[in-house]
């Protein structure tokens, strides 16, 4: 008797392996991956009026004394043969300063700088440091009387941004941010309304530099430090050639800034503020 429950069992246990061999038995389940992080966009603002282009010129005027810097880094479409005889439209010097004072900062930049100085403007963009925004492909007015830019036709005003937010791609930029500044600083209704379609928050300023073709350093900097309140949006330039005092000018601005209590935000912090305040 006890020899045939012996056998009994051992069938079983053979017939047990044998399924579990064959894969008949249920596999564990694996534990559910966890749930992915949401994606998180830059902040924007509404459209405007009629569904045009909003435009921000500086942040809320809190106790929080913050400023952004901001810098364009300028190159017009037809400016390439001047690049090729040596004229520099970048300033890695500069650059050099903001990573050596810890200053974020957001570039403005052109799609024909991007071609132009390719690893500089992936390397910028990739920084954290820093963000990249649309400053234009041609660096060509959106209105008449600009400075004396050319003038883009309001048709071709959405590519020329389109194309330059493509050039920043090809370049190793991906994610550029959702910000505009108006070549010159120049606009009016009808521009708005014709890059209204790219979603694109325009990005101003309330203190001018002053730095463009600039020869004393010490002038830009007590410009922009008479200028600055809480919230405000600086506008310099990133381009040796035409700003050839903005480095030094930095260096006497940021430590006199903070020395006031003031803290450095990329331009999509004030935008987020701006946001919240509704």
């Amino acid at each position: 008797m006890i020899s045939q429950v012996r056998k009994v069992i051992t069938v079983a246990l053979l017939g047990a392996a044998a399924l579990t061999a064959c894969g008949t038995q249920e596999a564990p389940r694996s534990a559910p991956p966890p749930p992915s992080a949401p994606v998180s966009r830059p902040p924007t603002l509404a459209p405007g009026p009629a569904g045009l282009t909003p435009v921000f010129s500086h942040g809320p005027r809190t106790r929080d004394k913050v400023v952004a810097l901001t810098f364009d880094a300028d190159m017009t479409a037809d400016q390439g043969p001047r690049a090729a005889a040596g004229e520099r439209f970048d300033h890695p010097e500069l650059i050099a300063a903001l990573r050596t004072l810890k200053v974020p900062a957001t570039v403005f930049m052109t799609g024909r700088w991007a071609e132009e100085y390719p690893v500089q403007a992936r390397a910028i963009g990739r920084e954290p440091l820093f963000e990249i925004a649309n400053h234009s492909y041609s660096h060509h007015a959106f209105t008449a009387d600009c400075h004396g830019l050319p003038t883009l036709p309001a048709d071709r005003m959405r590519a020329d941004v389109e194309r330059a937010f493509a050039a920043f791609r090809t370049v190793g930029v991906p994610d550029a941010m959702p910000y505009f500044r108006f070549p010159g600083g120049c606009y009016d209704r009808q521009a708005l309304r014709a890059v209204s379609a790219t979603g694109l928050t325009a990005v101003q300023w309330d203190v001018v530099g002053g730095d463009a073709f600039a020869t004393d350093a010490d002038a830009v900097a007590r410009q922009v430090l008479d200028g600055v309140r809480p919230g405000s949006v600086v506008v310099l330039h990133c381009t040796r050639s035409a700003a050839p005092t903005t480095e030094r000018a930095l260096r006497r601005i940021v430590p006199e800034l903070r020395a006031e209590g003031y803290r450095f935000v990329k331009v999509s912090e004030l935008i987020g503020a701006a946001g919240e305040q509704g």
